[in-house]
């Protein structure tokens, strides 16, 4: 890979800036605080973007290098990959992802995975190396080899550290160590006591000993819950029967009035022919009474008559004696005499009219038609005083029989309407009981079985049922009650058990999850420790080889063996063949030895070239050492890109003694 161009538009002191890389060694020369840790920085954040956490810094790098002004906070960057293909990358760095173009300048930012924390991966997944580990190999940062003696130790186990694990930063024994105490504190051992694992499993013991002295409530409740269960379906049948015997009640009551109008009508019935017999009797009775008064009045006006003619009989007798007539013949003569008198005048009188008619007289005519009338009527009188002693009494006892007779019809006619309601009211009242019957049977039908509403429909002990399945569930509710109050009494027992439930299935959760984490912990331990062994194995020779190479060139053959001990670490074999602790080396030799070992791991991690880039790496060195190590990244990097920010002149002096070839870039302030 190389870098061909840089555009810095504004990032941190640098703005307005447009620099061209050589395809080989660049000296990007300034003097302090001039910008060049700054270049490097740019040239990293348009690959991995700008990071905004803190990580342990005061600041972060965006608040670092964002510009005090709102200005154009961005830049662009070309390179061209192994494989021939060119990207020009734009990045707004207030933004997480950026702009990227192939070489025919098509946006392809979509073909990349975007991160939700640090955006596109564009450059992890076209080179195969992470931006941390990228800065640990490839990337030297200022001081990072500029130590003091006193740090030397520090070095001397990075240095073991990159040979042992790929990481300057990860010791075998250092991860071993702290696997086991994170082990021993966050989880613990069968042999521990205080530790996470040893509490809760403590604690599941007491839970399960209380649980199982709480059990028995557990099963009081479950009856409690049982019996009360029974006791509702119990009262729910009980009072289906109750509404239906209840209604069939309403149904009977019903019936009863109806019945009852009934009889009173039969009695009514019987009132009326019972009357009607006693006028017919009456009307007998009275014709019969009426007919003996009769005869008596008759007698009594007989014997007054036979009196009265007795006397006067007796009168004419002594009078006839007198004058020689009997009685009986005088009367008959009185009778003729007083019943011809009208007659005679009549016949006199009609015979003045039609002689006054005929004569026209009209005198005669007119006396005579008065007389006539009036005799007339004297006769009609004679007749009625006549026939009025022998029918008065009849009269009366014709009014009596006509009203009997009235009253008798009256009370038939009453009679036989009510005789008609009667056998309607019957009839109803029959289908009204049978259909209400029905109507209940239907209702329930389903509810209770058939023969049970069968029997609840036709028991002769229809209120005694009813008081006793009212006294049924009155007592069911009573026990329901009371099994209510029972729960009550256990209710705070079972909200204990409860919360121990949830205690007791948080803890066997935690228990597991501890479980799981030892499990994982040892398995990483084994894992650490078969991948330790294989780099031994395999890796180790390799790179401690190249390592060694490495170092053979840039110490002048000084030092060209070096190897990795798990006693004392990294050792270097001396020109008389003796092994010794790197840490018995010079500083400055450890400097180069920590430098090999950056070039050397940084062939393990990928396979694409990618830039070496140094910052301010060499200051320390005297300047055979500067001499070897240019010699050496010419020689044996001659086709890599090499960009090295330094504030002297030292390297381009020695460049230029040694004929290689360079690029300079000026930075100024």
């Amino acid at each position: 890979m190389k870098i061909q161009t840089l555009k810095i538009n504004q990032f941190g002191k640098l703005q307005n800036k447009e620099i061209e890389l050589d395809n080989h060694i660049n000296l990007i020369i300034g003097k302090n605080e001039s910008g060049k840790s700054t270049l490097l920085k740019f040239i990293l954040s348009m690959f991995y973007g700008l990071s905004k956490n803190k990580n342990g810094k005061t600041y972060t790098d965006f608040e670092k290098y964002t510009p005090w002004q709102e200005n154009d906070f961005s830049g662009k960057i070309k390179y061209t990959l192994e494989n021939g293909q060119t990207y020009e990358v734009f990045r707004e760095f207030r933004k997480k992802s950026p702009h990227i173009y192939n070489d025919q300048f098509e946006e392809v930012s979509q073909n990349y995975t975007i991160d939700k924390t640090t955006g596109s991966r564009f450059f992890t997944e076209q080179t195969g190396i992470e931006e941390d580990l990228f800065t640990k190999t490839i990337v030297s940062l200022q001081n990072e080899t500029r130590l003091e003696e006193k740090e030397q130790t520090s070095l001397v186990q990075n240095l073991s550290n990159l040979v042992s694990t790929g990481e300057d930063t990860l010791s075998y024994q250092k991860i071993i160590a702290k696997l086991n105490k994170k082990q021993l504190e966050e989880i613990g051992t069968a042999r521990s006591q205080d530790r996470p694992i040893n509490i809760i499993s403590k604690r599941l013991t007491q839970i399960e000993t209380e649980k199982e002295n709480l059990s028995r409530f557990v099963e009081k409740k479950y009856d409690f819950e049982e019996n009360k269960k029974i006791l509702e379906e119990e009262i729910k049948q009980e009072q289906i029967k109750l509404d239906l015997l209840k209604k069939r009640k309403t149904i009977e009551d019903n019936n009863y009035l109806q019945q009852e109008k009934i009889r009173i009508g039969e009695n009514t019935i019987k009132e009326y022919q019972s009357k009607i017999e006693q006028l017919k009797k009456v009307d007998q009775s009275t014709i019969t009474k009426n007919q003996s008064k009769i005869e008596k009045v008759e007698q009594n006006k007989t014997t007054d008559k036979i009196e009265n003619a007795n006397q006067k009989e007796d009168k004419k007798e002594q009078n006839n004696k007198k004058n020689g007539n009997t009685p009986r013949r005088m009367k008959e003569e009185t009778n003729k005499k007083i019943g011809i008198i009208p007659i005679i005048a009549s016949i006199l009188f009609v015979s003045l009219t039609v002689f006054g008619i005929m004569r026209k007289i009209s005198l005669f005519t007119g006396v005579g038609v008065i007389l006539t009338f009036f005799s007339l009527i004297l006769l009609i009188y004679q007749q009625y005083r006549k026939k009025s002693g022998n029918h008065t009494t009849n009269f009366e006892e014709n009014v009596d029989n006509e009203k009997v007779n009235t009253q008798i019809n009256l009370l038939q006619e009453n009679l036989e309407n009510l005789q008609k309601e009667q056998e309607t009211l019957k009839t109803s009242a029959k289908r009204d009981y049978d259909n209400s019957l029905e109507e209940i049977k239907n209702e329930f039908m389903g509810k209770l079985p058939l023969t049970e509403i069968h029997n609840l429909l036709t028991t002769p002990q229809m209120n005694e049922n009813i008081q006793v399945l009212e006294n049924k569930i009155a007592g069911d509710r009573l026990k329901i009650q009371s099994i209510a109050l029972d729960q009550n009494n256990i209710l705070p027992k079972l909200e204990n058990l409860a919360n121990l439930e949830e205690e007791y299935v948080s803890l066997e959760e935690q228990y597991q999850a501890l479980l799981l984490q030892n499990e994982a912990t040892q398995l990483a331990k084994q894992e650490i420790e078969n991948a330790y062994r294989e780099m031994k194995k395999q890796v180790t020779p390799n790179f401690t080889q190249h390592l060694s190479s490495i170092m053979e060139n840039i110490s002048n053959g000084t030092y060209t063996n070096i190897q990795l001990d798990e006693k004392d670490g990294i050792i270097v074999e001396t020109k008389n063949g003796n092994y010794i602790p790197v840490d018995y080396l010079s500083i400055g030799t450890i400097d180069q030895l920590y430098l090999s070992l950056r070039l050397g791991a940084e062939n393990q991690i990928t396979k694409e070239e990618l830039p070496i880039m140094l910052d301010e790496t060499f200051a320390y060195y005297d300047d055979e050492r500067l001499e070897n190590i240019l010699n050496f990244l010419h020689t044996e990097y001659k086709n890599r890109q090499i960009i090295i920010f330094t504030c002297t002149n030292r390297e381009k002096e020695i460049c230029e003694k040694k004929n290689i070839p360079y690029h300079t870039i000026e930075i100024e302030r």
